[in-house]
């Protein structure tokens, strides 16, 4: 067969390819970009107690609870939504058994009349909680057991907020699924591979996606997280970060953008009974990679489809920075998050892939290395930190400055600098994650 007789497979093996991986990234949307309602470990807690009350089936005399150390640490101080105020472990387990629909996902405890708010408090003061560190490989792991007079039901739920691995009534299996050590589970499905994501593709997913395919996922994000983003600027929440940012640095775009998505984690980590669409399993993440966005757009006074695709671009970016890391680690989530909104607003202005690469380069140089000391009211703070850098990322390139391969960390080009951060986050800081929850827990 000669060269030419050979091209038209070439060019149907190059569109198969790009068709995968336009199927793929479409896939990867639809798995991140979900709502849920409340702090996501402290919802996944509430989750697997609601299920395991159904399973039960009667009433609950005590419970037990498993946890893994990131569990505890980003559950502890979390305000649960719909409880009255209640925190932590308990506030969430009690939340779940009292509220809870399990068919809900991770907005479990949305739906909840206000007469059975005090229902949850009762029991919290009446019924005994257990709670024990898991000995566990799983960073995300979660078991709950509930006991009535003569009957048990558990729940283990791991690697992935609502991936259920395990179901037991009376020490028997009602259901078991395969464990994940790389967390690549979702709902009892395959996820879609995130090893596929790379900036350069990102880009040209994000110039050429048929709008109509992903448009109603970043509407959904949008008014979800600037809803709750404009909760946390007119009430009183956590240190109230969002406005302090305005209050003391006026209004300019840059310090609104950080301003707002500040706000929305202020109301988000302080019990707001508004649900967020979160990325790589975080709502703060998600509020984070969109909220900066969409205030930037909005000042800039783009196209609808300019907003929307440079919302797009930060999620990505989001996600594949948190594919090397993990849904949760010593690492602060909302550094990815903030650097990918750099990424988005570079994007608004007009940049290609190569302000696009350098913006996430520069913005990774300053704050990588911020831990996570669990869900809490600092998270406001950290995430106005993590935009200011993703913001200053864009505009030093724009300025003609860059940090360069061997400046600390940094290496040459975009993926060795995102393999980099991840191999930091996963592998460096393993001992300082167990300190972290020393320090809590003591």
């Amino acid at each position: 067969m000669n060269e030419t007789s050979g091209e038209p497979d070439r060019k149907a093996e190059a569109m198969n390819r790009k068709d995968k991986t336009y199927g793929a990234y479409l896939q990867i949307l639809k798995e991140e970009l979900i709502p849920a309602f409340g702090c996501t470990e402290p919802i996944a807690l509430a989750l697997a107690a609601a299920m395991a009350r159904e399973v039960l089936a009667v009433s609950v005399v005590r419970a037990e609870v498993f946890l893994s150390g990131n569990i505890i640490k980003n559950v502890k101080s979390v305000t649960v939504p719909n409880t009255g105020g209640l925190r932590g472990i308990e506030g969430a387990v009690a939340a779940g058994i009292v509220i809870g629909k399990a068919e809900k996902g991770l907005e479990v405890i949305a739906e909840a009349a206000e007469e059975k708010i005090p229902l949850i408090k009762q029991f919290v003061t009446n019924i005994p909680i257990q709670v024990n560190v898991l000995n566990t490989e799983h960073i995300l792991d979660i078991r709950v057991k509930l006991f009535s007079e003569t009957e048990t039901a558990s729940v283990r739920i791991c690697d992935s907020h609502t991936n259920v691995v395990a179901v037991e009534r009376n020490e028997k299996s009602v259901w078991k699924g395969p464990e994940n050590k790389a967390g690549m589970k979702e709902n009892h499905g395959e996820e879609e591979n995130r090893q596929l994501l790379n900036v350069k593709d990102i880009f040209d997913f994000v110039q050429t996606v048929e709008l109509e395919d992903v448009e109603p996922l970043l509407l959904r994000q949008i008014e979800y997280n600037m809803a709750i983003a404009e909760e946390g600027m007119r009430e009183s929440y956590g240190a109230n970060i969002g406005k302090v940012l305005l209050s003391t640095y006026g209004d300019d775009i840059k310090v609104k953008a950080k301003a707002y998505a500040a706000a929305g984690s202020d109301a988000r980590m302080c019990g707001c009974s508004l649900p967020v669409v979160i990325v790589s399993g975080s709502g703060n993440q998600g509020i984070t990679a969109s909220v900066p966005v969409i205030v930037y757009a909005d000042y800039l006074k783009v196209s609808k489809e300019r907003m929307l695709r440079a919302v797009l671009l930060s999620d990505l970016i989001t996600i594949h920075q948190k594919t090397g890391i993990g849904r949760l680690s010593a690492y602060c989530g909302a550094i990815s998050a903030g650097c990918g909104s750099g990424a988005g607003i570079a994007y608004l202005y007009g940049g290609g892939y190569e302000e696009i690469s350098h913006t996430v380069v520069n913005a990774l140089a300053i704050v990588s290395g911020i831990i996570c000391d669990g869900a809490k009211a600092s998270c406001a703070a950290k995430i106005a930190i993590a935009v200011e850098a993703g913001i200053m990322g864009y505009f030093m390139y724009r300025e003609g400055q860059e940090f360069k391969a061997g400046d600390g960390i940094v290496a040459k080009g975009i993926e060795a600098n995102i393999e980099n951060v991840g191999k930091l986050a996963k592998v460096g800081m393993k001992e300082t994650d167990k300190e972290i929850l020393h320090m809590m827990v003591d």
